[in-house]
């Protein structure tokens, strides 16, 4: 664990029970029964309870208060602990806050990942916008970064969020659906609000259903402001790329993992900082001098827009690490709280109009679900000194000794301190204008943008795109909904809302809207961020065996993607210890981590089926075993057999299209890879040494080459030559 300020900090309030340790209320007193209340009874029959238990009363009247109210959007969410460093001084030139400019400093930092739509007892694999928090703990002061998963918002203006998050929730007079935006009223809000138009497209598409939050790209959304040592201002956007890709779901594998494990991406990140697979980020800004604020074609404070990379490059500037999973979920995860207007010297607002009303709205509910202390809490409490007159108030915890309260005071206590010497202050920013409730003439265009994300997707991105649009508008059962939305979609590609209006029953256009202005960006396409070095670190392989298994193969296999950093896991007909092949006597068999029916598919990255001719029957006799594979074919994951467990494939699961291994010629360690599809004769020793050269494209073992099918995250090759299709799973 890396020693930062925080961490010592939060020492302070960390219990750690041990062993024998005694019970006491909550004002030190030891308890000496927990079980029953003080009551008048007669030894025989119990009696009415008395009001004088102070140690009853407190229990009960503690847990009717252990919750507090949810957050209204992003209710359900997962942290963990870690720290920021910035690359040298390469920021300096924009801004003067060390955090992003001082490479020596270690700046702890607290993330919290969410769901936006769904309440806190709602699934993580929905389809949604996920909410990408950030707490810096600096030396100037808290830096919150509160930022999504997808760089623009559905409004322009905070003051329609009300509307949007109302539209988006659960229906008033059903409170239907839970967690998921597939409802009348959501598409009715939308389709009547064309600026939601661009982010209704990142939604729908493989965006909306990440594979897990370290496989999310973050962004600040908003537009905020850099201040450098000569006074200059810069527009600046907020951009964290992920070590590991940007990968998703697929969405009938995210409809069953929301049944299978709703704590799906919970699990998943405190497995990877459990597995030492910590979580990284690179932190890129965009900029725009102030001068150049209107050479765009769009405005560049219109949340709904995005700044192209192509006309604003990004800047890697730091690095975001997490290394520390909570010690409790409710103080740290539940407790902690963001403020957009939490900036340090160097960092500003524009006027960009949704910013400009969440920094009143995010203190102001912090407020009502926290109390107007909420910033003592620890989670909350900054490392740097706190000195203020801020007084009184529900869970106030500060003790300041002093009779001093008010400024200017006699005794020279907290005075303001002057910006030369780190006091906050503002860019001197000239206004002028007419006092009036409009929006700039920019603001009025709304499917640019949109025909740009649209236009820049793959055809399996598309095809996914179409795929949840229409899964979306059939769950309307208002004509009026899924129509009028067509006619949006008209606006962004024809023959896309054609596509869309056949699937759906809608009115088909009789012309576009508006022609697709055919503009991409490269940058758009998740499959742009595929890492430069192949990697299978943290990705979850299950290994499927019964009685009869070939252990050595096994073991080697398991453990060439072992050093790889890839998380192995057996998966056997029970939970017990699988016996292995007559004769082979490795350590007596193996424990199966999970049986067929206690996992599925659904949670892993990848399948291996070792050889071992009465294991192969076994897993034939089993219809789960059977499923397993098809599902994880038809969800596009990598699958790798052995020997008999090619059989397996050829003659029992029967994958449509896929070339399989065939002997021929005593070649037994001939590697064939389809679709994804790895398999081979024979692990043998030579193969093994061949895999020690480490894995990439041309690999030639059977390890290697499936490690780079799994790096590859999936093939849709299958999808899109019509093989997933064929299975029924």
């Amino acid at each position: 664990m890396t020693s930062t300020k925080k961490n010592v900090d939060l020492q302070h309030d960390i219990q750690e029970p041990t062993p024998g340790q005694g019970l006491t209320t909550d004002f030190g007193v030891k308890v000496s029964d927990t079980d029953n209340w003080l009551k008048v009874a007669d030894g025989h029959h119990g009696g009415p309870s008395l009001l004088e238990d102070q140690i009853a009363r407190e229990k009960i009247h503690r847990f009717d208060h252990e919750r507090i109210p949810e957050r209204v959007v992003h209710a359900r969410g997962a942290g963990a602990h870690g720290y920021f460093k910035a690359y040298g001084d390469r920021a300096s030139e924009y801004t003067t806050a060390s955090v992003l400019t001082d490479s020596s400093r270690t700046t702890p930092v607290f993330m919290r990942f969410s769901t936006v739509q769904g309440s806190k007892g709602s699934a993580d694999t929905v389809r949604d916008v996920r909410g990408f928090a950030i707490k810096f703990y600096t030396e100037e002061g808290n830096w919150d970064l509160v930022g999504n998963d997808i760089p623009v918002f559905f409004i322009q203006d905070a003051m329609k969020f009300p509307d949007f998050v109302h539209a988006v929730k659960p229906e008033p007079d059903t409170d239907v659906p839970q967690g998921q935006s597939a409802h009348n009223n959501f598409w009715d809000f939308v389709g009547l609000q064309p600026e939601s138009a661009h982010m209704v497209m990142w939604v729908m598409s493989d965006r909306g259903i990440p594979r897990s939050f370290r496989m999310m790209q973050g962004f600040g959304v908003n537009t905020y402001t850099l201040l450098n040592s000569k006074d200059e201002r810069h527009f600046v956007k907020f951009h964290f790329i992920p070590e590991l890709g940007v990968h998703s779901l697929v969405w009938d594998e995210a409809l069953k993992i929301c049944g299978q494990d709703p704590d799906f991406h919970r699990k998943d990140l405190n497995e990877a900082i459990e597995n030492k697979a910590y979580p990284k980020w690179t932190l890129a800004i965009q900029v725009i001098p102030e001068s150049k604020e209107h050479e765009f074609d769009f405005d560049i404070l219109d949340a709904t827009k995005i700044w192209p990379e192509e006309l604003v490059p990004l800047h890697d500037i730091g690095e975001l690490v997490l290394n520390r999973v909570v010690d409790e979920f409710f103080p740290e995860t539940e407790q902690v709280a963001f403020c957009t207007s939490h900036v340090v010297p160097g960092i500003g607002f524009s006027d960009d109009p949704l910013l400009q009303g969440r920094n009143f709205s995010y203190f102001d509910t912090q407020v009502s679900r926290l109390g107007i202390n909420w910033e003592e809490l620890p989670i909350n409490r900054p490392v740097c000194p706190v000195l203020n007159f801020n007084r009184d108030g529900k869970h106030r915890t500060r003790i300041v000794k002093s009779d001093i309260n008010y400024w200017p005071n006699r005794k020279n206590i907290g005075h303001p301190v002057a910006a030369a010497d780190g006091g906050y202050a503002e860019f001197a920013q000239r206004v002028e204008g007419i006092k009036q409730r409009a929006r700039g003439e920019k603001f009025q265009e709304h499917y640019n943008h949109a025909q740009l994300f649209f236009n820049s997707l793959n055809d399996h991105e598309k095809t996914h795109l179409r795929s949840a649009i229409s899964f979306e508008l059939s769950h309307c059962d208002d004509p009026i909904v899924y129509k009028s939305y067509i006619g949006v979609l008209s606006n962004i590609d024809f023959e896309f809302a054609k596509e869309i209006a056949i699937k759906v029953g809608g009115d088909l256009p009789d012309k576009p809207g508006r022609p697709n202005h055919g503009q991409k960006s490269k940058s758009l396409s998740q499959t742009y961020y595929m890492p430069k070095e192949p990697t299978i670190v943290s990705r979850r392989v299950a290994i499927l065996v019964a009685d009869g298994f070939n252990a050595i193969e096994m073991e080697t296999v398991r453990l060439a993607l072992h050093s790889a950093k890839a998380v192995c896991y057996v998966i056997g007909p029970r939970r017990s210890r699988i016996q292995p092949a007559s004769g082979q006597n490795v350590g007596a068999g193996v424990f199966a981590d999970h049986h067929f029916e206690g996992q599925r598919s659904t949670l892993f990255d990848a399948i291996y089926i070792p050889s071992g001719e009465e294991h192969v029957k076994a897993l034939a006799r089993n219809g789960r075993a059977i499923h397993w594979i098809r599902e994880a074919f038809g969800h596009c994951k990598p699958i790798g057999a052995v020997g008999e467990g090619v059989n397996f494939l050829r003659e029992i699961v029967r994958l449509p299209g896929v070339k399989l291994f065939v002997p021929s010629h005593g070649d037994m360690d001939e590697v064939v890879t389809s679709y994804g599809v790895v398999t081979t004769g024979e692990y043998s020793g030579s193969s093994a040494a061949t895999d020690i050269l480490g894995f990439g494209p041309d690999s030639k073992g059977f390890a290697a080459n499936f490690a780079y099918q799994i790096s590859q995250h999936r093939c849709f090759e299958r999808e899109s030559d019509g093989l997933v299709e064929m299975v029924a799973f």
